[in-house]
């Protein structure tokens, strides 16, 4: 299993893939506002850990396996932000609280949460309880 680091360069050089059709290291730096030298080191290892083929110089693809868990780790972030958007997180916190939570959850966890967004989305009174709720809430404070 990758650790919380490589997770998220996978993510991104599937994203950019998917965006761009191609992840160069100066990209991947970019994104992750990182030097393209930490890149490089990350790109080697993930390289041998059979991620990704990376030849110097001529760019990086994604193997099977490296797009498998890269189409996953799109799907647990872009879930998690569903579900703090259902909650009724700020926009404004979105992002960094995904990134804070999204590596301390087991697959286990993450399909919970797909239940749990699936609960709200299939009826949307739901979400209007829930509004309600925090309404209550908020008052008593």
């Amino acid at each position: 299993m990758p650790t919380p680091s490589m997770e998220d360069y996978i993510e991104q050089i599937y994203m950019l893939i998917e965006d761009k059709g191609y992840a160069r290291v100066s990209d991947i730096a970019e994104a992750l506002s990182v030097h393209p030298s930490s890149v490089t080191k990350m790109v080697q290892k993930l390289d041998k850990d059979e991620y990704l083929v990376y030849e110097k110089y001529r760019g990086l693809i994604l193997t099977p396996k490296g797009k498998k868990i890269g189409k996953r780790l799109v799907y647990r972030h872009e879930l998690l932000e569903q579900l703090l958007r259902i909650i009724g997180v700020k926009e404004e916190n979105i992002y960094e609280d995904v990134e804070g939570i999204e590596h301390h959850l087991s697959w286990d966890a993450i399909d919970r949460v797909g239940d749990l967004v699936q609960f709200f989305e299939e009826d949307e009174s739901r979400i209007g309880v829930l509004r309600e709720i925090q309404r209550k809430n908020e008052e008593e404070q």
